[in-house]
């Protein structure tokens, strides 16, 4: 599913908004989860699964061009841990 489909569907059960109304409401989601991970933080959405950011070292990386090593930087990355009741919906 794409951010339009999303929009669509989140505008079909919701006719009584309009769909700048309904945008607002999936920009300020995805805005304030965003937020949260940069601030280092965790988002846990229950039934669903919670996003959080992993570490990653610094490392010594290869350019696949020329094949001359490179020293990759440490870094933060996101991370979705699915919950319960999606691995089980998923796999039953």
């Amino acid at each position: 599913m794409i951010r339009s489909e999303l929009l669509q569907a989140m505008a079909k059960d919701n006719p009584e908004l309009r769909s700048d109304e309904v945008e607002q409401v999936v920009d300020i989601f995805f805005e304030e989860i965003t937020q949260r991970l940069a601030e280092g933080g965790r988002v846990e959405l229950r039934g669903f699964g919670a996003f959080s950011t992993r570490e990653r070292d610094p490392r010594r990386g290869r350019n696949p061009r020329t094949g001359e090593a490179v020293d990759v930087p440490g870094k933060r990355v996101p991370y979705f841990k699915p919950g319960k009741e999606i691995r089980a919906r998923l796999n039953s």
